[in-house]
C-alpha cells in the first residue's frame, strides 16, 4: 500500500515538474522581450580623435580644420539590434573579405551619385571603403538597398549635429566634458529620460582621455519625417550604459 502511494505522489511531482518546464512563462526581467528586435545603435564618430591613433589613413591624411567632420560628428554606422544581427542573406566570400579587412575588394553599392557625395561628407571613413563594410555587415539587416540604409543614417546625423550635443563638442574642442555635461545636453535636446539612451565611448591618448564618440540607441521603426519632428524614436528606445565619465574634445591634428 505504501508502496503504491509512494508511486502516485512521485509521479505526479513528475507531472507538475514537466508542466512546469513546458508552461509559457512570464518574463520577469522587467524588459520587453521584443524591444531589443526594433532598435538600432546610431554609432557616431569624434574624428579629430580617431585620427590620433590612425592618422595614416587616407580619411585623416586629408583631414583640415574647416571640414565638415573637424566640428561635426561623423557617421560610423547603424547597426540593428542585437548585437549578432549581422551579415543578413551575404555570401561567405563577402564576409570572409570583410572580416580580413579587405573593405576595396567588397562590391560596390549601388548608390545615387547624390547620396554618394552627401555621404562621403558625413562618413569621412568612406574614403577607406567603411560604407561598404558597413552596409554588408549591418545594413543588410533592416533595409533593402544601401540608398535606403544610407538616406535613413543620414537623416539621424544629421538631426544629432544640430542639437546641444554637437554644440557642446564644438564649444569645447581642446578642453575635457564630463558625462554629466553630455547627459544634460541629450535631455535637453530630446526630453527628460533621453540621458539613458546615450553610450560615451573614450581611449588613452597618453596621458589624456580623448572621447572618440558616441553610441545612441534608437527605436527601430522610425520613418524619415519622425525623425525631426518626434523625439519617441529616442525616449522609447532601449536604454545604454553611460561608458565613460569624462574626456578631452580632441582637436584636428596630432598632439
Amino acid at each position: 500500500m505504501k508502496k503504491e502511494i509512494f508511486n502516485i505522489l512521485f509521479l505526479s511531482v513528475i507531472t507538475l515538474v514537466v508542466a512546469w518546464l513546458y508552461w509559457p512563462h512570464t518574463d520577469t526581467t522587467g524588459q520587453d522581450s521584443s524591444i531589443s528586435k526594433k532598435s538600432y545603435i546610431l554609432a557616431l564618430t569624434w574624428q579629430p580623435a580617431f585620427c590620433e591613433s590612425k592618422p595614416n589613413k587616407t580619411e585623416c591624411r586629408s583631414q583640415r580644420k574647416g571640414r565638415y567632420d573637424a566640428k561635426n560628428f561623423s557617421l560610423h554606422g547603424l547597426w540593428p539590434q542585437p548585437r549578432n544581427n549581422v551579415y543578413c542573406n551575404v555570401s561567405h566570400s563577402i564576409i570572409d573579405k570583410d572580416k580580413r579587412g579587405r573593405w576595396n575588394q567588397l562590391p560596390k553599392l549601388d548608390i545615387e551619385d547624390r547620396i554618394r557625395n552627401e555621404l562621403s561628407r558625413r562618413m569621412p571613413g568612406y574614403r577607406s571603403n567603411l560604407h561598404r563594410h558597413e552596409w554588408y555587415k549591418h545594413g543588410t539587416c533592416m533595409a533593402d538597398d544601401p540608398q535606403r540604409y544610407y538616406e535613413l543614417s543620414m537623416a539621424m546625423i544629421d538631426r544629432i549635429n544640430k542639437t546641444k550635443i554637437r554644440d557642446l563638442f564644438a564649444q569645447n574642442i581642446g578642453k575635457e566634458i564630463t558625462a554629466t555635461q553630455i547627459v544634460q545636453a541629450m535631455e535637453r535636446s530630446f526630453g527628460k529620460g533621453a540621458r539613458k539612451r546615450i553610450k560615451i565611448i573614450c581611449k588613452r591618448d597618453g596621458r589624456r582621455t580623448l572621447i572618440t564618440g558616441l553610441h545612441i540607441s534608437m527605436g527601430h521603426e522610425t520613418g524619415l519625417g519622425e525623425i525631426s519632428t518626434n523625439n519617441d524614436y529616442i525616449l522609447k528606445a532601449p536604454k545604454v550604459p553611460i561608458g565613460c565619465k569624462r574626456g578631452v574634445i580632441d582637436p584636428v591634428s596630432l598632439q
